[in-house]
């Protein structure tokens, strides 16, 4: 039994039975036989009247699903409540989305081969849809992969992360009440072996996975012929920031995006690039700010940074503080774990560029801030690992913020705001080892469908 517990204080939150090899395979079966005799899916009116319902059910649960997905996430409160209000919003796009699901006119006629022909494309289901999801957001992420999968008229079987299933659970449940019929979306709880076998099987045609780097990368390197796959991991998120900045705007912007939901966010804010002649006007202020954030009891409704997901990651981090301090890194402030799973938000100056926590995402409440001089340096230092996600650069400078913007290697770059804004209608998605593929609600969508090109001759 998968025994779920509430990361903060180890209470047991419920007890789930593992899903077996068995299970996996009356998953596949029935999700293959589905798209096997409904290729186009589900009529759209119905999957539009489906995600219109389950919007309503949601919302009508909302505080429930907060208090749940806080609870076995560990994510404060407030912060857990706007990711069940981004969720809403999820599903309503996803429903929108499909309105706009359509081929397009392929123009003939061109050379004398092409002559006296009409073409035109059509959006085809891709077919079974597996997703590995992760836990720092158990709630909206499920939206982002199982929502995404019901609007493109695929099956899909959904493998949470196992420290935050309920969340899950209850989503698939409430697609279920919404209308969506049976086996269209299916929940399996079980363990990496057979994860990867339900990944890598030949009937599955498009993969989505959210987590670490080398089980993603692991994967890629498995699954079958044909099968389709967008991967997104984590990133080392570096900000620029500029001797013109508007200390008084980034301070709060960059404390929000490096310590929110204890920095487990795969674009956290965890290099910052400061300028020599602020650096210690910012250091001083973002030690002030990173000091009076309350850490604690994620239910509190005053709690703004909660704990790791496991105690195993407060060791990790200690360890890696350790390891940057004896290296050369100056800790400004934090540095201690509170309790088994809470750690102390904290902030470390000019940790050596081979220190794990310079080359290694922290996932954790930890900003690293390294001086430079020419600008040009901390870019290069900023793109020097295998690593490329969101980034950001401070500045008052228009020319200067999209020059530099030009040379940051990052799929999306914020101006003046930090590196973990996102709104779920936006492309998002990882360069180099930070994955492969584009999220967002509608890019999912589209990633899950497949064209047929139509060619007709009218003489």
């Amino acid at each position: 039994m998968l025994k779920v517990c509430c990361p903060f204080d180890n209470l047991l939150l419920k007890e789930i039975p593992f899903n077996t090899a068995a299970d996996i395979e009356n998953a596949l079966s029935k999700a293959s036989n589905l798209h096997q005799y409904q290729p186009h899916g589900i009529p759209a009116y119905q999957r539009i009247e489906i995600l219109e319902k389950l919007v309503v059910l949601i919302t009508k649960q909302q505080e429930e699903i907060v208090k749940l997905a806080t609870q076995e996430g560990g994510k404060p409160y407030q912060d857990s409540k706007v990711e069940i209000l981004r969720a809403i919003n999820g599903v309503k796009l996803a429903a929108q989305a499909i309105l706009q699901l359509h081929g397009e006119q392929i123009p003939m006629g061109l050379t004398p081969s092409s002559e006296n022909r009409l073409a035109f494309t059509t959006k085809e289901p891709i077919g079974v849809v597996v997703a590995i999801s992760a836990f720092n957001h158990p709630f909206n992420l499920i939206v982002h992969q199982v929502a995404t999968a019901v609007a493109a008229g695929c099956p899909v079987i959904v493998k949470p992360a196992l420290t935050t299933p309920l969340s899950c659970i209850k989503f698939i449940n409430l697609l279920e009440e919404a209308g969506l019929p049976e086996n269209w979306a299916q929940v399996l709880i079980c363990e990496d072996g057979l994860a990867e076998k339900l990944a890598t099987d030949k009937r599955v045609a498009y993969l989505t996975f959210i987590g670490s780097a080398k089980v993603g990368w692991h994967l890629r390197s498995k699954i079958a012929a044909g099968t389709r796959i967008a991967l997104e991991h984590g990133g080392l998120a570096p900000v620029i920031v500029e001797q013109d900045a508007d200390i008084k705007e980034l301070i709060p912007a960059i404390v929000k995006g490096g310590f929110y939901h204890a920095g487990q966010v795969c674009v956290s804010v965890q290099r910052v690039f400061v300028h020599q002649k602020i650096l210690n006007e910012v250091a001083d202020k973002l030690v002030a700010e990173a000091k009076k954030l309350i850490v604690g009891n994620p239910l509190n409704e005053q709690t703004q940074v909660g704990p790791l997901i496991l105690s195993k990651e407060v060791d990790r981090i200690e360890t890696w503080i350790s390891e940057a301090v004896s290296e050369g890194a100056k800790l400004l402030c934090g540095g201690k774990r509170i309790s088994e799973t809470c750690f102390e938000p904290t902030i470390l100056l000019n940790p050596n560029k081979n220190s794990l926590v310079s080359t290694q995402e922290i996932f954790g409440p930890v900003i690293c801030l390294y001086t430079y001089s020419v600008v040009e340096d901390a870019i290069k230092q900023a793109n020097a690992l295998p690593f490329a996600f969101q980034a950001a650069v401070f500045t008052k400078n228009i020319d200067k913020a999209f020059a530099i913007t030009k040379q940051l290697n990052a799929a999306a770059v914020m101006i003046n705001d930090h590196t973990a804004f996102r709104v779920d209608w936006m492309p998002f998605g990882g360069r180099k080892e930070s994955g492969i593929g584009v999220g967002g609600i509608q890019y999912t969508i589209n990633e899950m469908l497949q064209d047929k090109l139509v060619v007709m001759r009218t003489n």
